[in-house]
């Protein structure tokens, strides 16, 4: 009888479970919160392209400045 029950209990756990992971169907789409959430990684990423931007126009800037100074060198 004891083995029958502890059966029974893990069956009704493992049918709750795959209950609990049926989809809903509500289909009600995001909410603010989730358009909170996306808008703030936005934000991150903006605002690490700023930087990089710079570096870049930096580096490209520094590259042609040496070729100049070099050819003026040379002459």
């Amino acid at each position: 009888m004891k083995n029958t029950m502890r059966g029974l209990a893990w069956m009704m756990v493992y049918s709750a479970s795959i209950a609990y992971a049926a989809p809903t169907g509500e289909g009600d789409g995001v909410s603010l919160l989730g358009y909170l959430f996306l808008g703030f990684f936005a934000l991150i990423i903006v605002s690490q392209l700023v930087p990089a931007c710079l570096l870049f126009y930096g580096m490209v800037k520094g590259v042609f400045a040496g070729r100049k100074e070099k050819a003026e060198a040379i002459e």
